[in-house]
């Protein structure tokens, strides 16, 4: 993988933009993070997911997928299904329900992990497995429920530093040993300009952020929501991330940013380590993924915290039938996935919807649509 990013180098002047680095290190055709075979979820992997946690996070949100799937008719597409635990849980708990959908899609770059998935949904969905399928690209008609838990943290994103009460981008070089920042040349900085107005624009009525300032944005955030926005009829998107509002996430105390890279369940504030063997993730700008909606027809459905979506849906009561054993099993689990300082309240939960408009029962404790 660095003998790779260094050729990439070589080819743009000893300087590449950082979200050029992060799309190599992440999804590079067999050495990139994502594409290459070493596992990454779970407890033998470098980071462990709301799925790989409980059966009970996919179960509260299949609730939600049934609700929808009522009035929409459809399928489910699920982008990025990590080890495919989620889908295999959701399948059953859908099934349970009565509510299975015409098809559960699951659309993955992978190789590696649709191998993976395939094995996940087999074992654990039975003989509602023959739902699920994988496609390599999005369909060009769909109806029904899209989910992505995790995914848009995983999108390139651009790093940027304010100097001069501006902000200016960050990108990658190899000073010989290893690689590390460096801002970008005069004539790339020349060529940068639209780039510049974008950020400006997204930092536009915050408050004024501190000279030395780091932080990221990612542009991709509005292709790949219209995108999907392209495809749909009558459909709603489920968006689980970690996030923030606009106003929160450039906060003058947040000075560092949130990129990080993940190594064997250790957090790393050098997205440097190990290029390919680390995952790269930075977290969301909900404000910006609310506009992309907006921007490509959708509506804002609603957006508020895990804990309250979970919990709306019915997690809790979903715990109260497991024996006792069982729930002393899960009560470690539950306060992963619902408590402040756990991820309840860092990861939050965005719907944006089409040709279908409704209350949802996962939003109906907490509305966090002001604050975007």
């Amino acid at each position: 993988m660095t003998a790779h990013i260094r050729t990439e180098l070589e080819h743009s002047d000893g300087w590449i933009p950082f979200e050029r680095y992060m799309e190599l290190a992440l999804y590079a055709p067999a050495l990139g993070y994502y594409s290459a075979g070493a596992t990454k979820f779970g407890v033998a992997g470098d980071f462990v997911t709301a799925p790989e946690i409980s059966d009970l996070f996919a179960g509260a949100v299949a609730a939600q997928f049934a609700e929808i799937l009522q009035e929409t008719g459809g399928g489910v597409l699920e982008l990025g299904a990590g080890t495919g635990r989620f889908a295999g849980a959701a399948l059953r708990s859908l099934a349970d329900r009565r509510l299975l959908p015409d098809a559960y899609s699951i659309l993955e770059v992978s190789a590696d992990l649709i191998a993976r998935q395939r094995d996940a949904v087999a074992s654990m969905a039975g003989g509602f497995a023959s739902r699920a399928t994988w496609l390599s690209r999005l369909p060009k008609t769909f109806s029904g429920v899209v989910f992505a838990n995790e995914v848009l943290d995983a999108l390139p994103c651009d790093r940027f530093v304010i100097a001069n009460g501006q902000p200016e981008r960050l990108g990658v070089q190899w000073d010989g040993r290893r690689f590390g920042w460096a801002a970008c040349s005069a004539a790339a900085a020349a060529a940068d300009d639209a780039w510049r107005e974008r950020v400006t624009a997204a930092l536009a009525g915050l408050a004024p952020l501190p000279e030395g300032y780091c932080g990221e944005v990612c542009l991709n955030v509005e292709a790949w929501i219209a995108g999907i926005a392209a495809a749909l009829e009558r459909a709603v998107v489920i968006l689980i991330d970690y996030g923030l509002p606009r106003r929160h996430y450039y906060h003058p105390e947040r000075s560092a940013g949130t990129l990080r890279a993940h190594f064997r369940h250790r957090a790393l504030d050098d997205p440097f380590w190990y290029p390919g063997l680390c995952d790269l993730s930075a977290w969301v700008d909900f404000t910006r993924v609310a506009e992309a909606g907006q921007a490509a027809g959708l509506e804002l459905a609603g957006f508020t915290t895990q804990a309250a979506f979970l919990l709306a849906n019915g997690i809790g009561e979903q715990a109260s039938t497991l024996s006792a054993r069982g729930q002393a099993e899960q009560a470690h689990a539950l306060r992963q996935l619902l408590l402040p300082g756990e991820m309840g309240e860092a990861v939050k939960v965005m719907m944006l919807s089409k040709g279908v408009d409704r209350a949802w029962q996962g939003l109906a404790l907490v509305d966090l649509r002001d604050s975007l």
